[in-house]
């Protein structure tokens, strides 16, 4: 099943279109093992990379990913266990700034990624029929658990695309 547009924020639309599958939580698992692939093809000194001036690293991508994950994460977490308080939203360059991506060890980095997305698949996993449909409220935006899930497939596919098209990542 797929999510209608009331069940992400609008600024989410694109992330969510770039999901055709219907079953998303096979489609994440998928993502986790190629992402996987992909960025173990880094060393340290690629990992610096920025495409021009201004722009994130690569690392710098990559920790974004992971947080962008957590966080959406934990909107879903909130809103299948029933949890009817509107949650924040987030500025990601402020959270880019603040993390110090850069001084991270590249292979701390991909271990935290394939952490928190272990994270995820077992959490979407152990969901019940009727979590998946629970609704919520993000950033101002109503939510779902099933578009929250659609979100984290689109963000990350969004950020691979960058990093193959952008920084030479394959």
């Amino acid at each position: 099943m797929r999510p209608s547009a009331n069940d992400y924020a609008p600024a989410h639309a694109g992330y969510v279109a770039l999901c055709p599958e219907e079953d998303v939580l096979s489609a994440i698992e998928q993502q986790s093992s190629a992402t996987q692939k992909v960025l173990s093809s880094l060393d340290e000194a690629k990992s610096e990379y920025r495409y021009a001036e201004g722009k994130w690293s690569i690392k710098q991508v990559i920790g974004h990913m992971v947080d962008a994950e957590r966080i959406l994460g934990y909107r879903v977490l909130a809103v299948a266990r029933g949890d009817e308080q509107p949650l924040p939203g987030f500025d990601e360059q402020e959270y880019v700034r603040n993390a110090s991506f850069d001084d991270w060890k590249l292979g701390d980095l991909l271990e935290e990624y394939a952490l928190v997305r272990r994270t995820s698949i077992v959490f979407f996993r152990n969901l019940s029929r009727d979590a998946w449909h629970r609704r919520g409220t993000a950033n101002g935006f109503p939510i779902s658990v099933l578009g929250m899930a659609y979100v984290i497939l689109g963000h990350e596919r969004h950020h691979l695309g960058i990093l193959q098209d952008r920084y030479g990542v394959k």
